[in-house]
């Protein structure tokens, strides 16, 4: 009943599909535990992939050598880039995803990776022997010994449904819940919270009045997720329209009548929920004085009459579900195929982890995902992806890769979590950045395929595509600065889309850096520009336009530098430290921060406390 593998990925998922891809390509023996092959990949929430501040974390992974944004550009069925209007830091691209296709791809591609074995199990306890991980059992009695175990259990640990006044163990669409892991884990000495999520009614296509709701359709062109992807890809592509529905007060009626009926409002829940995606009740009453609450219609797939109602999440019963669909203009006679549903889990204190996302007490143990309090499919992909290569670093005897938050959101969303914790499900968002200009979706590429070519996950093949690309930005870049033309030249030009004349010669990129000429319009003048690639232009444009901006933030990541760089003792004893304050103390036990820099951002440590620290460590 016993066999081996070097890595044990518990859960298939979005964190465990990047994890197990992630060792197994990088020559590490595999296997992925799931409690069903169905489940792969799947998507309980929204049938997306992308969104602000969660595209960005699509096109790092991709940058990295993850699978994620490749799958997404196969499965798509509409393309948006939200923000348009606002910066190029916060243009964020979202997909409305097929939902079968993008886990029947996933699992094409796990059954046929090199050093990678899928087996349908549930993982009852973890073993360790002397401070490392040992082995995993499976629910059946099944020993399995490894050297390293990542936990990617998603929202299925000791998870229960919740719809009105019923309550189930279950995981997301009626698959099993597991059961087991949670005390395994408190008994290794883990502390484990309890979070919550919801997911809206599936209604059927055909029983839907489209006609007098808003329409959405997707962008053309479209730009691909991965660079693996071919900007024709998308030519020809019937994208599907999504719609906009409004609630009213009708519906507002029915939710508040029944609100005490809600399994969020009678007690039953006891996690903690997102505050960034709330039910359509909690949205009621946090936000009284609205009177209406804007909901997407989104398809499921090309094939499927499935269709979601982002933003109607709730966990009343299924008489007030029916009600309040039925309240909504073109939904009078609209037919729930699933009911919606709150559900409860256990997930991990991710101050318990290091940067790498390995466990502190136990050597070889890591968490990603939701397991770590994270919400959504972007974030947990971003986690599995930097678990599954750290663990096979590790098993190589390498350096850990360790993102910085001046280089990555994936740097970003870890240091959050394990320097600060969460208190509820951590969603991504471009304003929990500092360095937002400098991490933006067209230059994911060029911050991180290096690093990922270097870890053992990008090829020869893309290395090298990549270094032409970058070839290409870099000289185009220089011709604009060096390429000038005469006032006479330039100002019929400009006089044609209304702009100041200029009084003597100016280079292209002086022209590009004004507000509302694009480097599309500067063909009109530009008659030696070479045919570039539309993803290479993109880059070319935002570094230009933004040029002084990002001058200025990669001085201020210099000036932070110095902090990160200085590294602390993973064994100090803070308690021994005179003039550090008791909480500081405490907290930087808990942590145990890897630099000066990660100490900084912990709550409840001060500029003063951090001076203390200098000064005991004599970097001051």
């Amino acid at each position: 009943m016993s066999q081996y593998t070097d890595i044990a990925v518990i859960g298939a998922g979005h964190a465990g599909i990047e994890a197990a891809l992630a060792a197994a390509r990088t020559g590490i023996d595999t296997v992925l535990f799931t409690m069903s092959l169905e489940s792969i990949g799947n998507m309980p929430c929204n049938p997306s992939i992308g969104g602000t501040g969660k595209g960005h974390l699509v096109y790092e992974i991709d940058a990295l050598g993850g699978e994620m944004g490749r799958v997404a550009d196969l499965v798509t069925l509409q393309s948006r880039t939200l923000n348009l209007g606002k910066g190029a830091a916060v243009h964020s691209k979202r997909i409305q995803a097929d939902r079968k296709e993008y886990h029947k791809q996933m699992k094409y591609v796990l059954e046929n990776t090199d050093n990678l074995r899928l087996v349908q199990a549930e993982i009852a306890s973890i073993q360790v022997d002397n401070g490392a991980v040992s082995s995993v059992t499976t629910r059946l009695g099944e020993n399995w010994q490894c050297r390293c175990a990542i936990i990617c259990t998603g929202t299925y640990l000791k998870s229960r449904i919740f719809v009105g006044d019923v309550n189930y163990e279950s995981g997301p669409d009626g698959f099993l819940a597991a059961t087991g892991l949670s005390a395994s884990l408190r008994s290794l000495g883990l502390q484990l919270m309890r979070f919550k999520t919801g997911t809206p009614a599936r209604v059927k296509r055909d029983t839907i009045d489209f006609s007098g709701l808003e329409e959405q359709r997707g962008e053309v062109p479209i730009t691909p997720y991965s660079s693996l992807t071919e900007d024709a890809f998308f030519d020809g592509l019937k994208q599907i329209p999504c719609h906009i529905v409004y609630t009213n007060a009708e519906t507002h009626r029915v939710i508040r009548e029944n609100i005490t009926r809600s399994a969020m409002y009678s007690g039953q829940i006891h996690g903690v929920g997102p505050r960034y995606c709330p039910s359509i009740e909690d949205k009621l009453v946090r936000f009284s004085d609205k009177e209406r609450h804007q909901l997407f219609v989104e398809p499921v797939g090309a094939d499927s009459q499935e269709i979601y109602l982002q933003g109607f999440s709730t966990s009343l019963p299924v008489d007030v579900q029916r009600d309040m669909l039925h309240s909504l203009p073109g939904f009078e006679k609209a037919e729930i195929m699933r009911y919606a549903y709150a559900i409860e889990y256990d997930c991990l204190d991710p101050t318990q982890l290091y940067a790498t996302l390995e466990c502190k007490k136990i050597h070889g143990l890591y968490g990603a995902g939701q397991f770590n309090g994270t919400s959504g499919y972007e974030e947990a992909a971003a986690q599995g992806l930097i678990a599954g290569l750290n663990a096979s670093l590790k098993l190589r005897g390498k350096e850990p890769l360790i993102l910085t938050r001046s280089e990555s959101y994936i740097g970003t969303l870890i240091d959050d979590l394990v320097t600060k914790g969460t208190n509820e499900p951590y969603r991504m968002m471009t304003s929990r950045s500092e360095y937002r200009l400098l991490l933006r979706q067209d230059n994911a590429d060029t911050r991180l395929t290096a690093k990922g070519y270097a870890a053992g996950l990008i090829s020869e093949e893309r290395y090298a595509s990549f270094l032409k690309k970058q070839g290409q930005i870099k000289k185009e870049i220089q011709r604009l600065q060096c390429t000038h033309y005469s006032p006479e030249h330039c100002n019929p030009f400009l006089a044609s889309h209304g702009m100041k004349a200029v009084g003597s010669g100016v280079s292209l990129a002086d022209l590009l850096r004004r507000p509302g000429i694009t480097y599309e319009m500067l063909a009109e003048i530009d008659d030696q520009r070479p045919s570039l690639p539309p993803r290479v232009i993109t880059s070319v444009e935002v570094s230009v336009k933004y040029e002084g901006y990002i001058k200025r933030q990669i001085s201020e990541v210099h000036r932070h530098e110095k902090l990160e760089s200085r590294r602390i003792p993973e064994d100090l004893d803070y308690s021994a430290i005179r003039g550090l304050r008791l909480e500081a103390s405490q907290k930087l036990t808990a942590v145990k921060p890897i630099t000066v820099g990660q100490a900084s951002r912990i709550s409840g440590v001060s500029p003063a406390d951090i001076s203390v620290l200098l000064i005991y460590l004599g970097l001051y």
